[in-house]
């Protein structure tokens, strides 16, 4: 019966499931309901234990050894010390930090842990720290084993079962200097060639797209980051940067594009998100050879055929028809934003051809990229970024152009073309500002600058603006700099009012954000 119950335990989650992540404390009131077995003063106290770095862990299996106790929270943080109680089938185990014992307890609020197949059940402690005898050489041996290894050193070998049992299978990875959008069926395509992917999931944080794919076997997952970290997925952009995740399972409910488990191919689509498009997994499935090309320092130079099909899969999943290039701002602030200034921010991700603001609905406007893979760019970068103070919402449009206004008609300046603009920074094929497009930041990366020009000149332009300037370095040759605003909105703010700045002698100030800090 026991076990009936344990099982159940690791599947009561429902609805409850994220306050429970979020509150690790109502988490252990359901550990404890498969263990209270109807003594309710003994479920209260397990209820009330604060986080604490020492966890307690019980229901082991007779033959557990120390090593798979430790394996428990190695994927979490450094472990310092542990106890065991052999006769009662319990342990304490005592995590580097507090921090690092939360993050266990959480996820292991979700995902039944087990040791040798047995499900075992982890709570905080009442002890802030774990006293053991010094003495216990053994103990401090294994100790000692794991934390070389985990600060680079190589395992014994009783420490390297740990370590296979402790080294996750889940991937996670952000990709970098993204131009082309990225999907998830590219990510399966790469991360495949070394082994069977049972589970991904993608979705967007600090503006960058990011990825947990999960492999089923923890040795694949060493293999694929050691072959693929730093590598570029097409020539020149979109770069993988790998490290393994915390989590050592992931649980898809979905099957659609930001989430897929091969495992489960019944799983709904969820969320009125359309399942993928059959011609979209064709395009890639053809071209599955050139994605790990032969070509230096990429994963291929994914014909054109394959990154468009990328691109309108993408654009298409998002629930639109068509692979438009067109945006829809709204939540603008309408005494302040004029066609201009919207050229300027949007043209960090594309080169934008118009811009409309809706004259009926002045606090929106339509904009107009080269591309759909540009209209991606710049709405994964700027939704949700403040401009003159109020939050944007960038979404993508169902037209699929900008109109102009009907020659004569005068529509008080709201409708600007720019495609001919001498101002757009990606019209030169494999220009290097393909590789220098990053999310907006405080730090603001300026070029073009004449050489008369003193670090005082700019702090006394950037402060006019409109915010502080907090730290400034030039480059060797004074022609470019890195300038640091107090806070994102600031560094937007004088990025719109100062790119292309005259500074004279008809040399225009080149303002982008930066990935580096001062």
């Amino acid at each position: 019966m026991d076990g009936i119950s344990d099982v159940a335990v690791g599947v009561k989650r429902g609805s409850d499931e994220l306050s429970m992540y979020n509150s690790p404390n109502s988490g252990m009131s359901s550990i404890s309901d498969g263990t209270s077995n109807g003594s309710d003063s003994k479920k209260l106290r397990v209820e009330e234990a604060p986080p604490s770095r020492v966890l307690h862990i019980r229901k082991l299996p007779n033959e557990a050894s120390e090593t798979e106790v430790i394996a428990l929270g190695l994927p979490f943080g450094k472990v310092t010390n542990i106890l065991t109680l052999k006769g009662k089938n319990q342990a304490f185990l005592e995590m580097g930090t507090e921090e690092a014992a939360i993050t266990m307890v959480n996820y292991y609020t979700t995902v039944t842990p087990h040791v040798r197949n047995v499900p075992v059940f982890i709570q905080y402690s009442t002890h802030k720290e774990l006293k053991t005898d010094a003495g216990n050489q053994r103990t401090q041996a294994v100790l000692q084993a794991v934390s070389a290894v985990q600060s680079g050193g190589s395992p014994s070998s009783d420490v390297q079962e740990a370590l296979a049992a402790a080294s996750s299978p889940v991937l996670r990875i952000i990709i970098d200097n993204m131009f082309y959008p990225v999907t998830l069926d590219v990510l399966q395509q790469i991360f495949s060639k070394f082994g069977t992917v049972m589970k991904i999931i993608t979705f967007t944080k600090n503006n960058q797209f990011q990825a947990l794919l999960q492999f089923s076997d923890p040795v694949n997952a060493q293999q694929a980051k050691l072959a693929l970290d730093g590598q570029n997925i097409y020539n020149s952009c979109c770069t993988l940067r790998i490290d393994f995740s915390k989590l050592v399972n992931l649980n898809v409910k979905y099957n659609n594009d930001k989430s897929r488990d091969y495992t489960r191919p019944e799983l709904p689509a969820g969320d009125g998100q359309p399942t993928l498009d059959p011609s979209v997994a064709a395009a890639f499935s053809k071209d599955s050879n050139s994605l790990l090309g032969k070509i230096p320092g990429a994963l291929n130079p994914l014909s054109a055929a394959a990154a468009a099909a990328a691109a309108a899969g993408r654009v298409a999943l998002a629930g639109q028809s068509g692979s438009s290039g067109v945006l829809l701002v709204s939540n603008l602030n309408e005494e302040m934003v004029t066609p201009q200034s919207l050229f300027t921010l949007f043209g960090v991700y594309g080169d934008v051809q118009r811009v409309k603001i809706l004259y009926n609905k002045k606090d929106s406007a339509l904009i107009q990229m080269s591309d759909a893979n540009q209209a991606q760019l710049a709405m994964s970068h700027l939704n949700g970024q403040k401009m003159y103070g109020k939050i944007i919402r960038v979404t993508l449009s169902k037209h699929q152009t900008v109109a102009l206004p009907r020659d004569g008609l005068d529509d008080q300046g709201l409708t600007k073309d720019f495609t001919n603009s001498p101002l757009h920074r990606f019209k030169k094929p494999g220009s290097k500002n393909f590789q220098n497009i990053f999310p907006p930041s405080a730090t603001l990366h300026l070029s073009n600058i004449p050489q008369d020009v003193t670090e005082d000149d700019l702090r006394l332009l950037f402060s006019n603006a409109g915010g502080t300037v907090k730290a400034f370095k030039f480059f060797q040759d004074h022609k470019m700099a890195l300038l640091q605003m107090s806070t994102v909105e600031e560094a937007i703010q004088a990025l719109i009012d100062l790119h292309n700045y005259n500074m004279g002698g008809n040399q225009h100030l080149r303002v982008s954000f930066s990935k580096s800090t001062i």
